[in-house]
């Protein structure tokens, strides 16, 4: 499996560009997936720069191998959610980035990858782990989680508005019908889908129930906490976000410093965020790259500098 088959990154000269990379600066690639940003962020460091690489995927683990052996030295794998950065940077005794970078989402390669269950394209058992040691699977969600639990899903990470009767039919359904199979779940909420709406919904609830499986929400809450703290001053921070409950994280902590998006002030008004807009509007993606590859279509690519105060 070659890394361009496994995915293709997006926005991968405005990504990696908003780095501002210095030669020899120290960065971090938060998604490493496929390899395809880490590796054009090696290509501009020299002897004395370092990368290191996050990824909880025992798939790009694989993937990052022929980059360690390429780049020896410079490039570090780190096999862990990136929830942990703070704490592993401390273990590699590094206290300060010149520059962090996340492509978050699915990858364009568990989309296509049947049988991880995380597309309604392929029948496939519900499983949607990024992680595949870790307990947590879809089925069990659907199985376990009471009525309210599973609208509460539907509704805050799918943003589906009838939330509370698509729980209230998996629920009655889960007594006397099965729901292993990405095929199973579809058929049972296929009368409250409108035709015209169908696909569309349906990524909604796989959306929902992988962000569950995965806890990605609380997981980027953590990961965006740490990265403004251990950016250095003028350190950057290009995040690629893909449905509107990731972008207004991102957009809260770049323009107040926060998720909540508070801003505070000093006794002069100031604002007290640690970090500036360097984009003042998202950057997307242009036609020829949605056409060449369709999952750039929703990207939002935002920069962040920390102040050199």
């Amino acid at each position: 499996m070659t890394n361009e088959v496994y995915h293709i990154p997006v926005l991968l000269k405005e990504t990696v560009d908003g780095l501002n990379i210095k030669p020899d600066g120290t960065y971090i690639d938060l998604t490493f997936g496929g390899g395809g940003h880490s590796k054009e962020i090696l290509s501009r460091l020299d002897k004395g720069g370092h990368l290191y690489s996050f990824d909880q995927d025992l798939d790009a683990q694989k993937n990052a191998l022929p980059l360690e052996e390429t780049y020896g030295n410079k490039f570090t794998f780190v096999r862990s959610n990136f929830r942990f950065l703070k704490n592993w940077m401390q273990y590699y005794g590094v206290e300060q980035i010149d520059g962090i970078l996340a492509d978050l989402g699915v990858s364009s390669h568990h989309l296509d990858e049947g049988e991880r269950g995380f597309s309604f394209r392929y029948e496939a058992k519900l499983d949607m782990r990024m992680n595949q040691t870790a307990k947590l699977k879809a089925s069990d969600i659907l199985k376990n989680y009471s009525e309210e639990q599973l609208a509460d899903v539907f509704y805050l990470y799918g943003e589906l508005k009838n939330s509370r009767k698509l729980a209230s039919v998996i629920v009655k359904a889960r007594c006397s019908k099965e729901m292993e199979t990405t095929g199973q779940l579809a058929e049972v909420l296929k009368p409250l889908l409108g035709y015209d709406r169908e696909k569309k919904d349906l990524a909604r609830v796989f959306q929902a129930l992988r962000i569950e499986v995965n806890g990605e929400m609380t997981a980027l809450r953590q990961m965006l906490t740490s990265a403004v703290e251990i950016l250095s001053p003028g350190g950057r921070l290009s995040v690629l976000t893909y449905h509107s409950l990731e972008d207004r994280m991102v957009k809260n902590i770049i323009k107040t410093g926060n998720i909540e998006g508070k801003i505070e002030t000093n006794l002069f008004g100031q604002s007290k965020s640690p970090l500036k807009a360097i984009n003042k509007s998202v950057i997307t993606a242009s036609p020829e790259e949605i056409q060449a590859n369709p999952r750039s279509r929703s990207a939002k690519l935002r920069i962040g500098e920390k102040w050199q105060r």
